[in-house]
């Protein structure tokens, strides 16, 4: 059991815990040694007493380790501890992306392209070496601040995968983006982590998933069966181009989907550009699989129906048999080689045990508080690769000295690896002022223009309670008027989350009838008027005529303050009416 304060590997402290899984329990820890914080999984105890688990656990995350991007969340160390076994990781402070879609429900188109973007180009690269994730979903995802997308559990995903769909509290988590072939029992390909991110988008665009179920086993035969919704159907506003990558990244048939990330990433680049606006819809270059569902689970036993629990551990154990089978045919297959071949594989480690040696892993060393010369010898002699210098503020380490390395010092790299050199430029105080009540969009460029981490958080106010509070004003600030900090230091802002808001309504998405209950929920008075200026008579018994027009203006901006009492004006487009009581409506 990981308790606060206790120190793992007496290196790093346990802060605090800051999620909890299926698989493991994550904390955040301090490094005692670099002295910066850093987020620690540690295998869960039970899991931690299956060998061949926990060799595939720590494999498959050193293979993680060698993944450099800023969109991937970055593993430094794996060990283990008096019987516990852990990864340390970069420790991101941002949300899950499954926190933003609760929170904001829908995104919009250009919000997911970029997220979509960023999560591709990540992925991209462990494709490259033929790491499969096999876990894409959005509370993999993480999203910082400043827009930075990070996608994290690489190579964890893969080494859980055979154990984590036996234990019945995490199928649902992941089922919902499962790809065809892996519900069916085949093993997972770079295709498979594309069909989760079509899933993905889908969600992003429309807030919610495509396939819903009771349990495991209802959801995963519709990912069988069912093609996924149209998109257009609910959102005719988005692109043709957008659900184009959509239908080709959920195909059933992995030839279908794009070939791996980086394909599905260069389509994503084109996709918002005005000569793919008018694109014809996708259709499949191969037959889509009819995948048999017996082949998942029987839904019948001797004693009549399986409870959900049983349904779930059925499909649960295909998915893990079919993985088994591969793996004892893919060994008997290896010892056959082995056997008939041994001359040819002794042979051929002679040969190439020169070309090994050359590209084993180092440690990247210790060269803080180096000059840069010094520094740069040091890492040259290790078989490293100096190809840029970075200056930062440092408040502990002198004007000229080298602070740190990317990647870090106690990280295992390739020799030939290329490394970055951070250099101080020493300790610079800000003072800082009083910023309640300014722009807090100017207040950020503001303060990181001097070097400060800025954070924005939302602070719930009723709107009825001051009139005053605009929806991008300062309300708080996490450090007083008159303190001082240092570049690389953190600062939160708090601005006014304002619960009740103008929707746009000439979005296409408002009918005359939401905006009139929409008026009675919030106690506002509403008029509808034509685009002369001519005032609608709408009421209970005519309504429903009013609904197909469209929506032309709102004197209410979309975004501000809803108050009680209010006069909303909304004016529709009534050319071409039919004329009726009341002269076509018009009064």
């Amino acid at each position: 059991m990981i308790a606060k304060g206790q120190k793992i590997s007496d290196r790093y402290q346990i802060i605090k815990s800051i999620g909890e899984g299926g698989m493991a329990n994550v904390f955040l820890a301090f490094d005692t040694i670099l002295e910066r914080n850093v987020a620690v999984k540690v295998l869960r105890g039970d899991l931690a007493t299956d060998e061949k688990f926990v060799r595939r656990f720590q494999r498959e995350a050193l293979s993680a380790s060698s993944l450099t991007n800023e969109n991937i969340v970055e593993v430094y160390d794996v060990g283990e501890d008096n019987g516990e076994y852990y990864i340390v990781m970069e420790y991101v402070e941002g949300k899950h992306l499954k926190n933003l879609i609760k929170k904001r429900g829908k995104l919009t188109i250009a919000e997911v392209v970029d997220i979509m973007l960023q999560v591709t180009s990540g992925l991209s690269v462990a494709h490259e070496q033929y790491i499969i994730h096999r876990d894409i979903k959005p509370q993999n995802i993480m999203i910082l601040e400043n827009g930075l997308v990070k996608l994290t559990d690489f190579g964890i995903a893969v080494a859980m995968n055979s154990t984590q769909l036996t234990q019945t509290n995490s199928v649902m988590g992941s089922v919902h983006y499962l790809p065809p072939e892996q519900a069916s029992g085949k093993g997972a390909t770079l295709q498979s982590d594309i069909y989760s991110l079509g899933i993905l988008m889908y969600e992003l665009l429309t807030g919610k998933l495509p396939y819903r179920g009771d349990n495991a086993v209802e959801i995963a035969l519709k990912h069988l069966k069912e093609a996924i919704p149209s998109i257009r159907n609910e959102l005719p506003d988005v692109p043709q181009s957008i659900e184009n990558i959509i239908i080709k990244a959920t195909a059933k048939n992995p030839k279908n989907r794009y070939a791996d990330a980086t394909e599905m990433h260069e389509d994503l680049k084109t996709c918002l550009e005005e000569s793919r606006k008018k694109e014809l819809k996708i259709t499949y270059k191969y037959p889509e699989y009819d995948y048999d569902e017996t082949k998942i689970l029987k839904v019948k036993k001797d004693s009549g129906e399986m409870t959900k629990k049983e349904s779930e551990e059925v499909i649960a154990k295909k998915i893990t048999e079919g993985d088994l089978s591969r793996r004892q045919n893919k060994t008997l297959l290896i010892l056959m080689s082995i056997f008939t071949g041994i001359v040819v594989v002794i042979t051929t480690v002679v040969l190439l045990l020169p070309i090994m040696t050359k590209s084993k892993q180092v440690l990247v060393p210790n060269v803080s508080n180096m000059t840069i010369s010094e520094a740069t010898q040091i890492l040259q002699d290790n078989g490293f690769v100096v190809t840029s210098t970075i200056e930062e503020s440092h408040s502990k380490i002198e004007e000229g000295k080298v602070t740190k390395t990317n990647p870090a010092e106690g990280t295992k790299r390739k020799e030939g690896s290329e490394i970055k050199i951070y250099v101080s430029t020493g300790s610079k105080e800000i003072e800082i002022e009083d910023y309640i009540g300014e722009n807090v969009d100017y207040i950020r460029g503001t303060l990181q223009a001097q070097g400060l981490k800025v954070i924005v958080e939302y602070e719930d106010i009723d709107p009825e309670s001051d009139e005053d509070v605009e929806e991008d004003t300062i309300v708080k600030q996490s450090v007083e008027e008159g303190e001082t900090l240092t570049k690389g230091d953190t600062i939160t802002l708090y601005v006014p989350n304002i619960k009740n808001l103008y929707p746009n309504f000439t979005d296409g998405a408002y009918s005359v009838s939401d905006i009139i209950d929409f008026a009675e929920e919030y106690s506002v008075r509403v008029t509808f008027k034509d685009s002369e200026g001519n005032t609608l008579a709408i009421n209970d018994d005519n309504v429903f005529e009013y609904n197909d027009y469209k929506i032309v203006s709102q004197n209410r901006a979309a975004g501000s303050k809803v108050t009680t009492g209010a006069n909303l004006n909304i004016v529709l487009d009534v050319s071409g009416s039919s004329s009726g009581d009341c002269d076509g409506g018009l009064c």
